[in-house]
This record gives structure tokens, sequence and C-alpha cells, in this order.
């Protein structure tokens, strides 16, 4: 089974920097694609940010130029760096991982349990 576990969620004030980390653990044979997703209060679950595990990125126009993503693949680890934080930007952040447990078998995916981010105004 494969575990995945975000920190670096907390409170912040508007303009604010935050640094999410996520950390994928057990049976891991190769990582694929990593990514961030939000979901505030009342909404639908959105996507924020991908990373190949080649470094190719994919960042949705509302954090463009504000979140960076980025990963370590010794660590199995993928980061999302968050500056110039706005309210809006308030959810519940969850990674997500496309990871193959063994050469003989696909890739599945996996999520992280989220971690809260609160941006106040």
């Amino acid at each position: 089974q494969v575990q995945l576990v975000e920190s670096g969620g907390g409170l912040v004030q508007a303009g604010g920097s935050l640094r999410l980390s996520c950390a994928a653990s057990g049976r891991i044979f190769s990582i694929n694609a990593m990514g961030w997703h939000r979901q505030a209060p009342g909404k639908q679950r959105e996507l924020v940010a991908t990373i190949t595990s080649g470094g190719s990125t994919n960042i949705v126009d509302s954090v463009k130029g504000r979140f960076t993503i980025s990963r370590d693949n010794a660590k199995n680890t993928v980061y999302l760096q968050m500056n110039s934080l706005k309210p809006e930007d308030t959810a519940v952040y969850y990674c997500n991982a496309d990871v193959r447990d063994s050469y003989y078998r696909f890739s599945s995916d996996y999520w992280g349990q989220g971690t809260q981010v609160t941006v106040s105004s």
C-alpha cells in the first residue's frame, strides 16, 4: 500500500507565503505524475498544479505566477510553494500521485488526507 502525507498548511495573512509538502511512502516502484488539488467550502475540488517525473509542470491560471510546484524524486516528495496568497486561496489542499507499486503492475492514483490553508484578509 502507498501513503501520501501532506504538511505545511496553516493560517497566513493575505500576501503571505506557505510551502506545502507531500511525501509518498510504502510499496513504491516508481511515481509518475504528482499534483496538488484544492477544495474550498461549498465548492468542487479543483486542480492547482501537476508535475511529471521529468519535471514538466502545469499550473492553473488562477495561481500562475504565485504558486510553484516542484518535486524531489529521491525523497518521493512533491512541494507547492505558495506566494502572494489571497483569501480566495483558502481551501483544503490535497496531493495526489500516480504510483506503480511493482514492475509488473499498472499504476494507481493515490491521495493524501489534505491540509488546511486559511488566508485572512
